[in-house]
């Protein structure tokens, strides 16, 4: 059994950890962290995971559980951190909107624990960050690269921090590190070469989309995916859980769940 505490529990990735825990024998929401305790407690209340112990910061809590994960806010991260390091718990972090003093922390955390830290806990989106590596390898220095994301209405960072990974990936493989354009309605220029256009579109219950578009001359290539389920995000932390678990102190990533030799088949 995995004994896991769920930073930002009441929220809408948390609430969709705690159900996707209720339905396995062998996980279970030990400890539950919200900064609005009494609302946890009211919006969990018709699932199982009710019954975890919820509290409003992780140092209120004075059991043990085995692996942290964190789909809060990046307010909360330094504390989360702090205390992550102070019991020797190891740590998936699936929290976006990251700044890089919150980066920084989790680089200086990962000395004395294990931390597990993607933008994006999906399979599928990883490997589309692979594949965008090779094709800006292939046609980025000659193709216009545009990056397109859609997310429901109630995601408050823009761009995700997915767009942002896929344009960090694309990047590495350039020969001119390009920079990045949100906003060019106040512009009145053509598009220089040596920028990743990223573009935000938020509305509806769209769970979320990213398209990666390589535009050259007289054609047009488009890598693209769709998450059609939160569970989708919710199974890759809690795998990511599983497998810092006894690992050395560090900063592992999605790659490092997929290339492990012991990988089932």
């Amino acid at each position: 059994m995995l004994n896991i505490m769920l930073s930002g529990c009441c929220g809408s990735m948390g609430r969709a950890v705690t159900a996707f825990a209720d339905s396995r024998d062998d996980i279970k929401i030990t400890a539950g962290i919200d900064r609005e305790q009494k609302t946890a407690y009211e919006i969990l209340s018709g699932l199982v995971g009710a019954e975890m112990c919820i509290r409003d910061r992780p140092f209120s809590f004075s059991g043990k559980v085995d692996a942290i994960i964190d789909f809060s806010s990046p307010a909360a991260l330094p504390g989360l951190l702090e205390y992550a390091v102070e019991s020797k718990t190891p740590a998936v972090i699936a929290t976006t909107g990251l700044g890089e003093a919150h980066i920084a922390l989790i680089y200086e955390a990962a000395k004395n624990i294990p931390i597990f830290f993607s933008a994006n806990m999906s399979l599928g989106i990883n490997l589309l960050c692979e594949l965008a590596k090779a094709a800006a390898r292939v046609l980025g220095n000659t193709y216009d690269i545009e990056i397109v994301e859609t997310h429901h209405a109630q995601k408050t960072d823009a761009p995700s921090g997915t767009a942002l990974m896929l344009a960090d990936a694309i990047s590495s493989e350039l020969e001119r590190k390009p920079y990045y354009e949100y906003d060019r309605h106040l512009r009145r220029t053509k598009r220089p070469h040596d920028e990743i256009g990223i573009h935000s579109i938020r509305g509806g219950t769209a769970v979320g989309e990213h398209e990666i578009i390589f535009a050259g001359y007289n054609e047009t290539i488009k890598l693209s995916h769709c998450a059609q389920s939160k569970e989708l995000f919710v199974a890759g932390a809690v795998n990511a859980a599983k497998f810092i678990q006894n690992k050395e102190p560090g900063l592992y990533g999605m790659s490092d769940m997929i290339d492990r030799k012991d990988a089932k088949k």
